[in-house]
Parts: structure tokens; sequence; C-alpha cells
């Protein structure tokens, strides 16, 4: 039986990862949104496993010249007893 629980009182370190287009002026390919949902899988899935603490979700509506654009997005916010060395190693730090 496992003896490390998950107590909120534990975190020392929370990342923040934006997944999706959350500036109209700076658009994300679809490249740079499939690696930070990888990166949010690498965070649950390595050690020191992380924990989601909360997801923001939004959305914008902008009007960019003629057309109208609709941005959708999700923050998760990742809790870990202690900062993992892979973020470093990513440049995530």
């Amino acid at each position: 039986m496992a003896t490390n629980n998950f107590h909120l009182t534990n975190i020392r370190f929370i990342k923040r990862i934006v997944v999706g287009n959350d500036n109209p002026q700076s658009m994300k390919t679809e490249t740079e949104v499939q690696q930070a949902m990888d990166l949010v899988n690498l965070c649950l899935a390595s050690t020191p496993r992380g924990y989601v603490l909360n997801v923001e979700k939004s959305f914008g509506l902008y009007n960019i010249g003629e057309h109208q654009v609709v941005l959708q997005y999700a923050v998760y916010n990742i809790g870990f007893d202690r900062k993992p060395m892979f973020l470093d190693e990513h440049g995530q730090g």
C-alpha cells in the first residue's frame, strides 16, 4: 500500500502551463499547442509526480480586421512536492 498520499500542504512548487492561444497578436501553431500538452502529460507522469491543482478555461472573441476570431485556451496549474529537474532540462523553469 502506497504511503505517499497527496496533501495540499506538501506542495512547494507550482507550474503554470497554457495550452491553446491566449494572445491574438501571437498565435501559436498546432505544434506549439501539442508541445504544451506533452509538457502537461510529462508533469503528471514523471517523477516527482505532479498533481492538477486547478484548470482555468477561457475564451475570447476578437475582431481582427473584418474577421471575428474565437481563441480558446486552458491553463493547467500543476503542483509538485519539489521542483522537478526535467523542467530545468527542458528550459521550462
